[in-house]
């Protein structure tokens, strides 16, 4: 009875995730430690870019309660200076700077370098705003990836851990379940690896991209109010 015992406990061991990895063949091996790391690596960019997400949202939350305060845009300028910590700060301050740079020159108020200024303007502020979230957007890429890919690649040492069970099928000559099990057992733990890997990629981009999204409208909103302001500004001073 211990005996039998024993084998139980060893048969049950044989398919934990530690003893299915040290079985497997090499190829598989480096497919499974391929996926950990993919999946380790897309929570860490999860977290991270959530943590930006809200951070930004806060920011311009804050940035937002001063500009619409009815200070004057110049001291709030003044305040933020060269190194703005937002992107829509930084919107904000390349479309001052280039106010500043025109009104330093006295081109404002002239009738007919009006539209040329407002035109520069604006398309100031369309890139940096594109600048900006090409920043906030890094390795959005990665996650994406990973989402498409990470079933294939666990397929792909499925596919190749049956191949060498059946192998081993062929050369033992044994048919039973205790002999075949293990095999495939194996092969179809890089399956169940892809999809760890996958799942939260798709939902952590899906989740992300919408958010991020949204933030983007936000300061696109934002730029052509802006516009608008100095393009009354620029009126009143004609």
């Amino acid at each position: 009875m211990q005996d039998a015992v024993n084998l139980g406990g060893q048969a049950a061991s044989s398919f934990s995730t530690w003893s299915l990895f040290l079985q497997a063949d090499l190829i598989v091996k480096c497919v499974i430690v391929l996926l950990l790391a993919a999946s380790l690596w897309s929570w860490g960019i999860i977290f991270a870019k959530t943590l930006t997400v809200r951070r930004l949202v806060r920011d311009a939350d804050k940035f937002e309660e001063s500009f619409w305060s009815g200070g004057s845009i110049d001291d709030l300028y003044d305040r933020i200076g060269n190194r703005p910590t937002d992107p829509m700060a930084a919107t904000f301050a390349a479309a001052m700077l280039e106010w500043r740079r025109s009104a330093a020159r006295g081109l404002i108020g002239s009738g007919g370098l009006q539209a040329s200024l407002k035109d520069r303007i604006e398309r100031l502020m369309y890139v940096t705003v594109m600048r900006e979230m090409e920043r906030v957007e890094r390795y959005m890429n990665f996650l994406a990836s990973v989402g498409s890919t990470a079933t294939f690649v666990g397929l792909f040492g499925t596919v190749w851990g049956i191949m060498n069970a059946f192998e081993g099928i062929a050369a033992s000559k044994n048919t039973s379940l205790a002999v075949v099990a293990p095999g495939i057992a194996e092969a179809l733990f890089t399956t169940a690896m892809g999809l760890v890997a996958a799942i939260p990629a798709v939902l952590g981009y899906n989740k992300i991209t919408a958010d991020l999204g949204r933030y983007s409208n936000r300061l696109d909103n934002f730029a052509g109010e802006f516009s608008a302001i100095l393009s009354r500004q620029l009126e009143e001073k004609v």
